[in-house]
């Protein structure tokens, strides 16, 4: 299975056509507030604080809800896995419940939303699973739902399911939900519009003085005063609190196909087995539903994502069988080191920097919590669960224990292990078109790829975040680093941060 037999790419990209991009900025603005990214948590973040007055500009670095929102599966649940007995072990009763009742609110918020401003986004309520298919993680199901239960959560252990196959158990949670969240956000964002903030698009913030007022600098020279600015970029395009520390990115496979209404499951599941498989339907025309399957996550740069895409694909016809893929899609998450997201000051010095990331996977309901904590944050209104998110905590560094230092190890063997010369690399005449690496070039690595055409393309193969070296991702056609996640097209261009700046060129003609 691969692009060039047909499957086409993020089925909610496809669905829900933006029309032409929002403009940059003509020149120099001046704002209440700045929000920098325009996926959920952004545009959350942008509604909340012009409903209450503020005036508002978004900043986006490419299309509206076309980064990692645009590439989610949708699922709108307060049920994360298998958080809530992790929660309770390593933080507490209280947190698991804070947890609880942060998420079920952004549930209720985006309801709300949808039905005050009439928004078409195949909304749909749905019960959220997690399960097993071996026995031996049952016991761990039902501690998870004994957990949730005592965080709040409609939580119980079940047996049966709607799934087509055998489960061993589940931890079953109803009144979540599940929609379009591209239709959603561009929904908002016309909304946003009409109480006067303004949206830009194609404009990327690559620099952030803090002070009264905050200035953003862009990449095209403009430069945007704000009181306050809040950076909703995922992976965070500004650290001043050194957050890359406790964040590792994750990329995730997609696959999907229509199926036949009636075999389609209606409540929305999840299991950490066999290296993470998700299944949930959405409305599809004719009568259908369109069956996606996620799953094969893995640090962004592995060579194998053809396989892991087969493997995917594999597995959902073996589950359910006939069905045929249509779609096929990647996602990148950032999961913080004690699988808390970290929202609020940037650093602990900030007075007027917010931050909102490291959502783990669950960036829906998470990034409506963030935007309705960090308008409370603005406003300065004291909210309940704002310690829990809260990304000057100190203590998780010593509960994340284990989590830290695995992620350390993993960076600084890159950032040691890149510098040595390879035992062996291959010479530019070996790479076949569509293919791509790293090849030593008068001392310097270069990321090379072959197009399609057989033509060479080269750049610096140093990321410019913090020059981890990139390694190509042949599924997906970019560059790709494997510290902190950001992402280039074979041509060096930004496909997602944290990296502001792009791969420099390189001469072609010295290889």
């Amino acid at each position: 299975m691969n692009a060039q037999e047909g499957l086409r790419g993020s089925y909610w990209i496809e669905t829900a056509p933006g029309g032409e991009a929002a403009p940059p900025p003509a020149g120099d603005i001046s704002v209440d507030v700045a929000v920098v990214g325009g996926g959920m948590a952004g545009l959350s973040a942008a509604w909340e604080l012009a409903r209450r007055g503020r005036e508002v500009a978004v900043l986006e670095a490419g299309r509206i809800a076309g980064g990692v929102t645009g590439y989610t599966t949708a699922k709108l649940t307060a049920l994360h896995t298998l958080i809530y007995d992790h929660l309770r072990r390593t933080r507490g009763r209280e947190s698991a419940r804070l947890y609880a009742d942060s998420q079920s609110a952004a549930i209720r918020r985006a309801a709300e939303i949808v039905d005050d401003l009439g928004i078409e986004c195949e909304w749909e309520e749905a019960a959220a699973c997690t399960y097993a298919e071996g026995a031996g993680n049952v016991a761990q199901l039902r501690a998870e739902a004994e957990a949730a239960r005592e965080a709040g959560l409609p939580a119980e252990f079940v047996t049966g399911t709607d799934l087509p196959y055998p489960v061993a158990g589940a931890v079953r949670v109803t009144g979540q939900a599940q929609f379009h969240p591209v239709k959603y956000l561009r929904a908002l964002t016309e909304e946003l519009r009409r109480r006067g903030a303004a949206v830009y698009e194609g404009t990327r913030v690559t620099g952030l003085t803090e002070g009264e007022p905050c200035v953003l600098s862009t990449g095209d020279g403009v430069e945007v005063r704000a009181r306050e600015v809040v950076v909703a970029t995922h992976y965070p395009v500004f650290d001043r609190a050194l957050l890359f520390t406790r964040l590792s990115p994750r990329r995730e496979l997609v696959v999907a196909g229509a199926i036949d209404a009636n075999r389609a499951p209606r409540d929305m599941y999840i299991t950490p087995e066999q290296n993470t498989r998700s299944v949930r339907s959405a409305p599809y025309p004719d009568g259908q539903r369109l069956l996606i399957v996620t799953g094969e996550h893995f640090t962004p740069g592995a060579a194998d994502v053809e396989e892991r895409f087969a493997r995917l694909a594999a597995w959902a016809d073996s589950r359910f069988p006939g069905l045929t893929l249509t779609h096929r899609w990647a996602t990148q998450d950032n999961d913080s080191t004690d699988s808390v997201p970290l929202v609020g000051p940037l650093h602990p010095g900030s007075r007027h920097t917010y931050v909102a990331t490291g959502f783990g996977g669950w960036g829906l309901s998470g990034g409506i919590m963030a935007g309705r904590l960090i308008s409370d944050l603005v406003e300065g209104r004291e909210v309940e669960w704002a310690g829990l998110y809260d990304p000057r905590r100190l203590g998780s560094v010593v509960r994340e224990g284990g989590s830290f230092l695995k992620h350390q190890v993993h960076v600084v063997r890159h950032f040691v292990g890149d510098r040595l010369p390879p035992p062996t690399a291959p010479a530019p005449e070996d790479l076949t078109s569509g293919d791509g690496a790293v090849i030593r070039v008068g001392g310097h690595q270069c990321a090379v790829h072959r197009d399609d055409s057989g033509q060479l393309h080269a750049v610096s193969a140093r990321c410019t975040h913090l020059g981890c070296l990139v390694a190509f991702n042949r599924a997906e056609q970019a560059w790709e680093c494997p510290c902190h996640g950001s992402r280039f097209s074979p041509d060096g261009s930004i496909l997602q941060g944290p990296a502001v700046r792009p791969l420099e060129k390189r001469e072609v003609q010295s290889l």
